[in-house]
């Protein structure tokens, strides 16, 4: 009987939590200020970011024995979707310190280390982010040139990181480097450093300050790495660097719905009030049989995050190893990226000119809502190793036909008989990559709507389950027509040869 009435303490302590978070967040955005005008400004003006940073958002991602929350998913998904409604810039900036600092810091870092880091965080409004990206390297981590070598009780780590958000502004980064042996050769495992940016010698310099086409709030640009950190302040792998990294980036990936939450909330109900109030020649444009397509098309992205944002409570946790996670955590990041951006897209459609405006809320999460579907892991190149991971299943278990297989998957039996007439066909035996970004594609909603089933079980919404059955089976057909088309165009690289037009007019 105790641990259920401390369950439902906790479950009305964060009701409370949540909800005066979002009050103060909705006050601040649209009374106390100018919300149109820090849209269009660099960061956010400090007295701002304090105000928000006081009610304490990042102590959902800090264990209970440190004074935080507890590191419950649910609760940090919670802040994510609270703050994406009002600001996806805010949300990301939550976003990189929850999963990209502090879980895995919570999983693998110095006991020591965390109590002063994490009383950084709770007290003082401090805040972390990640560094992996190389400029010349990009997606390939495994690659990486920033190295480290030992000396006595220290590392020294010396190399250039870029593309970092928070660049400048983190107080606390998790740094990447290869080792450097003997022979000055760089090993393949990765290892992963705490630094601090108070003390000199761990103080990262930043070379370059990027003017990035959105997400004015979050600073990016390149980092100068030569520093010393001490040897308790390298993160302790479970067996590799690489699968630290595997099981940090597919939790982040994971978790990206409760970004995708609240701004595709926002969306839709930005676009349904527009559009009840809206009117064309005395027809209010809800009433428009392609009107009503685009919104139940919102409706159906805010069904499939939900599901996933319930999928992710129940996986993600840092108890749980989530390196062996390609096929999920690939597939949410990018169909939810996809989703958020079409959001955009469809609000700023409906909205008329006004969504044509950088301040205006649709216009402004176009260009911001575009970049989640390229960093960590561009969308094309995740829906291949969706492909590519299933592919391997299948032959070993020897099934040619994807809907076969999808039914004895487990991460797809209960959704792919939804699609049995779109999905009977024989994965290619050799497809060319363009191939295996569309398998991706299918692959990636059928497990996704698997979610979508799964949630409404537990009862969800029936008509707003049937709403996202209608527009994944529209995908699936769209996407297994692209498949059979044959589509074998290249580019010429000399294009512009026989390709003036002026040249095939008689004028």
């Amino acid at each position: 009987m105790s641990n259920v009435l401390d369950h439902t303490n906790k479950a009305q302590n964060f009701d409370l939590f949540i909800g005066n978070f979002k009050e103060k967040l909705s006050s601040l955005f649209h009374t106390e200020y100018d919300y149109n005008n820090l849209s269009l400004t660099r960061g956010l003006p400090p007295q701002f970011l304090s105000e928000i940073m006081a009610m304490r958002p990042l102590s959902v991602a800090i264990p209970e024995h440190h004074g935080g929350r507890g590191l419950h998913v649910k609760e940090c998904l919670g802040v994510l979707a609270a703050s994406s409604y009002e600001s996806l810039s805010l949300s990301l900036i939550f976003g990189i310190n929850i999963a990209l600092f502090l879980e895995p810091f919570a999983k693998y870092g110095n006991t020591l280390l965390q109590e002063k880091v994490f009383h950084q965080f709770l007290e003082n409004k401090a805040m972390g982010g990640l560094m992996i990206t190389e400029q010349a390297y990009g997606s390939d981590a495994l690659n990486m040139r920033t190295s480290y070598q030992q000396d006595g009780d220290k590392y020294r780590i010396n190399g250039e990181k870029h593309w970092q958000g928070l660049t400048g502004a983190a107080d606390f980064w998790l740094v990447t480097a290869r080792k450097k042996n003997e022979n000055g050769e760089l090993v393949r495992d990765i290892d992963f450093f705490v630094t601090d940016n108070s003390i000199e010698e761990q103080k990262i310099e930043v070379t370059k300050k990027y003017n990035s086409l959105g997400l004015y709030a979050i600073p990016y640009g390149i980092n100068k790495i030569d520093i010393e950190v001490p040897v308790d302040n390298r993160l302790t792998p479970e067996s590799t660097g690489i699968k630290l990294m595997l099981d940090t980036l597919h939790r982040s990936r994971l978790q990206f719905p409760g970004m995708g939450m609240g701004f595709i909330k926002r969306m839709l109900d930005e676009a349904m009030k527009h559009c009840t109030e809206r009117r064309v020649s005395g027809i209010p444009l809800n009433e428009l049989d392609s009107v009503k397509f685009q919104l139940s098309r919102l409706q159906a992205a805010f069904t499939i995050c939900s599901a996933m944002c319930a999928y992710s409570s129940s996986i993600s946790s840092i108890q749980n190893d989530l390196s062996g996670h390609s096929v999920d955590a690939n597939s949410v990041k990018a169909l939810v990226t996809d989703l958020m951006h079409e959001s955009a897209q469809i609000c700023v459609q409906l909205s008329g000119a006004n969504g044509y405006r950088l301040d205006h809320v649709a216009g402004r999460g176009l260009v911001d809502s575009r970049p989640f579907q390229i960093f960590e892991g561009s969308n094309e190149m995740l829906y291949s190793q969706v492909a590519e991971a299933i592919a391997k299943l299948m032959r070993k278990s020897k099934e040619s036909n994807l809907l076969s297989f999808l039914k004895i998957n487990p991460a797809t039996e209960l959704a792919a008989p939804f699609f049995s007439s779109i999905l009977n066909f024989d994965f290619p035996l050799q497809p060319k990559q363009r191939e295996m970004v569309t398998l991706g594609k299918i692959i990636a909603r059928v497990v996704c709507f698997q979610y979508v089933l799964q949630i409404n079980n537990a009862g969800f919404n029936d008509k707003m389950t049937e709403i996202a059955r209608q527009h994944v089976s529209m995908d699936l057909y769209m996407l297994v027509g692209q498949l059979s088309n044959n589509n074998n165009a290249e580019p010429l690289m000399n294009y512009d040869e026989k390709a003036d037009w002026m040249n095939f007019t008689s004028l």
